[in-house]
């Protein structure tokens, strides 16, 4: 009995290829043998499923289940994942970056500017302690 995926999942995942900018013709599509547990059946069907979506050069290889068409929707799930991925992490590290000059800019609060200082004092304490010149009741 093969397992299939329903209808509802397969229409959801053309919808988000196409929102993603992914035709069937930009993914060129292989089965390959699995390889691992499996014993015969393993060794002579080839439901293991090699995606390589042609404009972006993303490569997916897919073989969690027994059966080849879950294979294929799964390979496009991930392949519309990493594709996603990727074009969001472009815009994800100029927002990164904006912020981290935003923060660099900012002015520090009072609070933080004596949580630093009070930091130096404690490192202060800490180095002279390690010359053996001052007896340490005297840096209290």
């Amino acid at each position: 009995m093969a397992e299939t995926v329903s209808s509802e999942k397969q229409k959801a995942l053309r919808e988000r290829m196409e929102r993603l900018g992914i035709s069937e013709k930009d993914i060129v599509e292989k089965f390959v043998r699995s390889s691992g547990k499996g014993g015969q059946k393993v060794n002579k069907a080839s439901t293991c499923v090699y995606l390589k979506h042609l404009p972006t050069g993303i490569e997916v290889k897919c073989q969690r289940e027994r059966y080849q068409a879950l294979n294929r929707f799964l390979a496009r799930r991930l392949l519309a994942d990493k594709i996603e991925r990727s074009i969001l992490g472009k815009l994800k590290e100029e927002e990164q970056r904006i912020e981290k000059i935003r923060r660099q800019k900012r002015k520090r609060s009072k609070r933080a500017k004596a949580k630093i200082l009070e930091g130096k004092r404690i490192q202060s304490r800490k180095k002279k302690l390690r010359s053996a010149k001052i007896p340490p009741d005297e840096l209290l």
